[in-house]
């Protein structure tokens, strides 16, 4: 070794030298089974995790350096904390017919840096989104499902449910695919059913009309289909409750907590009395919210009311002197 070579040495280890004056021996790695030869003594190579080099195990050449740990920043202690911190990558989700697995083109024709394509390069680009397009469905039945799953995400966020009723929308919609429910019936009239569905077992229900209004499909068809998924995939959905409703009717006309609070007492004084037995759970929360509006000094009108639960007047005036008759006899 020449004079010009520098060594390195730990406080209290063997002698290791650094391999930068080695560069070119290094090119002349052997490589002894699965582990990689020392360019100066042949001896085995380890890697020292906690220096972050890499060391000759026999005459301790430091054949690397200043490694990067490419490993997590995180700690783990059992396995499922493990698969729940892991990150390699983008989420799977239900929402989309590949899951995401996919590789996704722009639809802008620009460059990392924002500037426009030329000519060529944007007709290269359209060609390569036909054909990606192409290969994403690959049969009718991923057709079927990434358009169907479209319907989906574009009613919910008409709709504006939260993304958990999605993902349970999307699966709902993949069962039904699978046990070949769909036969006979539309895609659309499916999918609607299916946010229905999920909807309602996410505690955050809309009621037949507003899902009609967003819907391809007409509500009578929409009912008729959520019957027959519930029933065949067995879907465990709650009666929707009158509660359920008032949070948002009370938002969308800027009430009080109190008025809300008072709204949801109505109702449950009218679950004791049976009020509500038969009666749409939309007509009773917005009768109640109107009711508690009044009773709290607030200001509205059962036109207001009647816009945002899109539901008649007539049956608001209904329930409201059934919800105000029950707290009545509860009183007395």
């Amino acid at each position: 070794m020449s004079e010009n070579t520098h060594t390195r040495r730990r406080p209290a280890g063997r002698d290791r030298r650094t391999a930068h004056e080695h560069e070119h021996e290094s090119e002349q790695e052997e490589q002894s089974g699965d582990e990689l030869a020392c360019p100066e003594c042949s001896g085995n190579v380890i890697t020292d995790e906690e220096h972050g080099e890499t060391v000759c195990e026999e005459c301790g050449l430091v054949i690397e350096e200043d490694s990067v740990d490419r490993g997590p920043e995180w700690r783990a202690f059992d396995a499922a904390e493990k698969d729940q911190k892991s990150r390699v990558g983008a989420p799977t989700t239900n929402t989309m017919h590949d899951k995401g697995l996919s590789t996704n083109i722009d639809w802008r024709d620009q460059d990392a840096y924002g500037r426009s394509l030329g000519a060529r390069q944007r007709q290269k680009m359209r060609r390569l989104r036909k054909w990606n397009e192409r290969f994403r469905t690959r049969d009718s039945k991923e057709r079927n499902l990434k358009q169907a799953l479209g319907e989906i995400d574009r009613m919910a966020s008409a709709l504006g449910l939260p993304d958990n009723v999605r993902e349970t929308a999307s699966v709902i919609y993949r069962r039904a695919l699978d046990e070949d429910l769909l036969p006979g019936r539309s895609i659309e009239g499916v999918s609607t059913s299916c946010v229905y569905a999920a909807a309602r077992m996410a505690g955050v229900p809309r009621s037949l009309d507003e899902i009609a209004d967003v819907s391809r499909v007409g509500k009578d068809e929409v009912a008729r289909t959520y019957r027959y998924v519930v029933r065949e995939l067995k879907l465990e959905v709650k009666p929707a409750d009158p509660e359920q409703y008032v949070p948002r009717f009370a938002s969308s006309l800027e009430l009080s907590d109190e008025s809300e609070m008072r709204a949801k007492q109505l109702l449950r004084n009218a679950k004791e009395k049976g009020v509500h037995s038969g009666k749409s759970p939309v007509g009773l929360a917005a009768a109640a919210v109107y009711a508690a509006a009044l009773l709290t000094n607030e200001k509205t009108t059962q036109a207001a009311v009647s816009e945002v639960a899109d539901i008649s007047e007539v049956t608001i005036r209904n329930r409201y002197h059934e919800l105000l008759e029950a707290e009545d006899g509860l009183v007395a």
